[in-house]
């Protein structure tokens, strides 16, 4: 479906389910019934997100508020129950929601998103908030007469992912209306290990705005504490939230990978579909970076890296590397999208057989400096330089056009990841 018909199909729903669907009054009174509360089934186990401590609660700390929510698809609840849903139902009634990348639905591809609409569930309006400026959330939150903003979406762990990038926006904004901001904060996916360099201020773009390093090893409600404390105050005029208030998972360890949470999975855009393919990702999508294909147009991207032309030789290479929890298995495959849509392309798959042992920035490193050295014809980076964004400078694509090897690379970013770590420290709430 493409873009100008899924939005079609979106507003069209939405006059469909007007007639169909009675608005609910604003009331912010709690109700003893609907799908909130004790009698939902936990699927989560003993991890209980922010979302779900706050719903048992009935909403209750946003009675009587004019509520804005950002979500999509992640934001459910343990019985898969959507925040905004559940809040209709609890008589606490959002008055604006806001889509980031992929939309509030999540019916977009890669770099695109919904539009504004109403949505035709809930009758809430809905407003684009991808790619849009502080000014123009600005604008949205006093169109919206908002006091509270929400932000509820799960993300993978990696800088280069712009969920968090959109919380800061929302945080920007928030702190220049004067809106309380509230994280539902949910497990990071990888974990809490900090990985990777840091970005080079001068490649701030929206797959990174701030200098993180590109595997932080924190929760969006972690990010939170960190970009009020250090990034906003930076911003002209030194803007300052008049609230923040992150509701904590409870139950989760920062040792504990999403595969050990019970929580249940809700890809968090449509190329993100597993916990396995999260593991890869803050290192694999360096490929977008190259002329080598990411894996998008197939079941699993960034776990399946290749181009026209590669063979067996590329796995061979790599599993002598004997790199630590992953194995990895020739692989032919023909994207039905994105780089070489509908070419045979060869290459490997990423099988991750300790994720305790693999760290994905190192094993990318590995896997780029190997592909350049045996296929040189094919290897190459886009010519709009999009790894110096990915990797936050251009040191990874001058290091490696020199012929650095990955020892060498990985051990470039040393000195100011251990620096991130310890800047980090205050904010770690797990």
């Amino acid at each position: 479906m493409s873009a100008h018909n899924r939005r079609r199909f979106l507003a069209g729903s939405a006059l469909a389910a007007a007639s169909a669907v009675p608005v609910l009054a604003g009331s912010a009174s709690a109700s003893n019934t609907g799908p909130t509360g004790s009698a939902r089934r936990q699927l989560g186990g003993t991890i209980r997100t922010g979302a779900d401590v706050l719903a048992a609660q009935r909403w209750q700390p946003f009675s009587g508020t004019r509520l804005g929510v950002f979500a999509n698809p992640t934001a459910v609840l343990a019985d898969l129950t959507h925040i905004v849903d559940d809040l209709v139902a609890a008589d606490i009634r959002p008055v604006a929601a806001f889509g980031p990348e992929h939309g509030f639905r999540g019916t977009d591809q890669a770099g695109g998103s919904e539009g504004d609409y109403v949505d035709p569930r809930t009758q809430i309006p809905v407003y684009d908030a991808y790619q849009v400026t502080v000014d123009d959330l600005v604008r949205m939150y006093r169109k919206a007469n908002l006091d509270t903003v929400v932000f509820d979406i799960a993300g993978v762990g990696a800088r280069f992912y712009t969920y968090m990038w959109t919380m800061y926006l929302a945080m920007h904004a928030a702190a220049k209306t004067g809106a309380r901001f509230v994280v539902l904060d949910r497990p990071n996916p990888v974990g809490g290990r900090a990985d990777g360099p840091q970005l080079d201020p001068e490649f701030a773009s929206f797959v990174g705005m701030k200098p993180i390093v590109q595997q932080p090893g924190m929760t969006h409600g972690e990010l939170a504490k960190l970009f009020a404390a250090k990034f906003l105050p930076e911003e002209p005029g030194s803007p300052e939230l008049s609230a923040l208030d992150v509701i904590e998972v409870e139950g989760w360890r920062p040792d504990q990978l999403f595969a050990d949470t019970g929580l249940p999975w809700v890809p968090p855009s449509p190329n993100m579909p597993s916990p396995e393919t999260a593991l890869s990702y803050p290192g694999t999508c360096l490929f977008e970076g190259t002329l080598l294909a990411e894996g998008r147009g197939t079941t699993r991207p960034f776990e399946t890296i290749g181009a026209p032309g590669i063979d067996w030789r590329y796995a061979e290479a790599l599993n002598e590397l004997d790199l630590p929890g992953v194995r990895f298995r020739e692989a032919y495959f023909v994207p039905t999208f994105g780089k070489f849509a509908e070419e045979l392309c060869g290459g490997v798959q990423l099988h991750i057989t300790e994720p305790a042992e693999f760290t994905a920035i190192p094993t990318a490193i590995a896997m780029i400096v190997t592909a350049k050295r045996l296929h040189p014809d094919i290897f190459g980076w886009r010519d709009d330089n999009m790894i110096d964004k990915l990797f936050g400078s251009a040191r990874l694509r001058s290091q490696v056009d020199a012929g650095a090897d990955t020892a060498e690379i990985v051990g470039s970013w040393q000195a100011e990841l251990d620096t991130f770590r310890t800047e980090r420290e205050p904010f770690l709430s797990y």
